[in-house]
């Protein structure tokens, strides 16, 4: 069946929305739910009826954004581009969002099942150097395909059919996920329970020549597309390797006036902030000479500790208690780089920290591979989600 195709301007109401001055504290805390793109970032139902904040009428008031029906397909425009909803209720937003209205001949659901399938192609569309952001004249003109309601309705039971039997699997997957975490710490308690004996326990500060923080002060100043240095930020250090991905890019100026949070081979890197707080691990060759954001950076005294051997032990259950008991931030949690050079370390002689680390690696082997062939998986299943809404919009599901 050949579908109908139009710009999404044609198909709704493109909404924006905007922020009222977050200095005045009389502006939240009121009746109007209001959203940002922050609110969406792990959500994964299909509706939301409000977000972390609502806003008063004074603050709704002093400022542009609009409330829209419930229905409204709310689509992130900025920071990240992507993230898609439905609203449940009435409901606002920051300037974050290019939201859609549909007009009475759209079903809301099956625009929020088409723009997730576009999700990427949308994303390809954005510009800017600090973070990719959709204009809504690009949003706008954004091609979709709408077939008569009642094929739409057809459509969104079926994909809804399908996308459960696959959540199945998905769900198992997770859980598995899940389960090798556990047990990597697991690895690594009984790793450092078995040395306790041999062990004194110091302070990293003591076993370090020095601990600092990459740059702090307006880092985007520095931010370039290409031809610059590659710069860590901590989405990028997680427990035990590196994400060699979504790099942040500083120009080779700016590389140059921070070079103290240069890092070399051998340093230890430590989310400060995040969903990755107090991850470590160790640098390789690979990513010598790359400059830091906001990360934690030890650097070792190799004749007292082993790179891996600090790293891993910071990911341990004792290391990543002590974080956590020690992080500032009651929103965020946030390492301070003074608290971390206070953690207590279990330090025993380099010849047993050898041993130690040939240990950890052998059994977390085993779990990297099972772990690989279980992202593998996952992959697959969202391959297939897409392949899924690829024929649900060509007409062949």
């Amino acid at each position: 069946m050949e579908y109908q195709r139009y710009q999404l301007r044609d198909i709704g109401d493109i909404v924006s929305g905007a922020t009222p001055k977050t200095t005045v504290a009389e502006n939240f805390g009121g009746a109007i739910p209001w959203l940002t793109p922050a609110d969406l970032s792990g959500y994964t139902q299909k509706y939301i009826s409000r977000g972390k904040r609502n806003l008063t009428q004074l603050g709704y008031d002093s400022c542009s954004t609009q409330i829209m029906p419930s229905g409204t397909v709310l689509f992130s425009s900025r920071a990240p581009i992507g993230y898609t909803a439905i609203a449940k209720n009435p409901i606002c937003t920051n300037q974050g969002f290019k939201s859609i209205v549909p007009k009475p001949f759209v079903n809301s659901e099956f625009l929020y099942y088409q723009l997730i399938y576009l999700r990427k192609t949308i994303q390809d569309m954005g510009s800017g150097t600090t973070f990719k952001e959709i204009s809504a004249k690009k949003f706008g003109a954004v091609q979709v395909t709408i077939p008569p309601l009642v094929e739409q309705e057809h459509i969104i039971s079926r994909i809804e059919e399908l996308f459960s039997q696959l959540d199945v699997s998905v769900n198992e997957l997770k859980t598995a996920k899940e389960r090798l975490k556990v047990y990597r710490q697991a690895v690594l308690k009984e790793a450092f329970d078995s040395v306790q004996d041999t062990c004194e326990v110091t302070t990293i500060q003591s076993v370090c020549e020095d601990i600092k923080v990459g740059i702090v002060i307006k880092p985007t100043q520095y931010y370039v597309e290409s031809g610059g240095i590659y710069a860590f930020r901590n989405a990028n250090v997680r427990r035990g390797f590196i994400e060699d991905s979504d790099w942040a890019m500083i120009s080779k100026e700016g590389h140059e006036k921070n070079k103290r949070s240069e890092v070399h081979t051998g340093d230890v890197l430590i989310a400060r902030s995040g969903v990755n707080l107090g991850m470590a691990s160790a640098v390789s060759e690979k990513f010598n000479g790359y400059n830091a954001i906001d990360v934690v950076i030890a650097v070792p005294k190799h004749e007292c500790v082993l790179s891996q051997y600090l790293a891993y032990y910071t990911n341990s259950p004792y290391g990543m208690n002590s974080v956590k008991s020690n992080q500032r931030g009651v929103a965020q949690g946030h390492l301070n780089v003074t608290v971390y050079g206070k953690l207590p370390v279990m330090l025993p002689p380099l010849g047993i920290q050898k041993q130690v680390v040939s240990k950890i690696e052998e059994q977390l082997s085993i779990c990297d591979e099972i772990e690989k062939t279980v992202d593998t998986a996952l992959q697959q299943a969202e391959a297939l989600r897409q392949s899924i809404l690829k024929k649900a919009f060509e007409g062949k599901l």
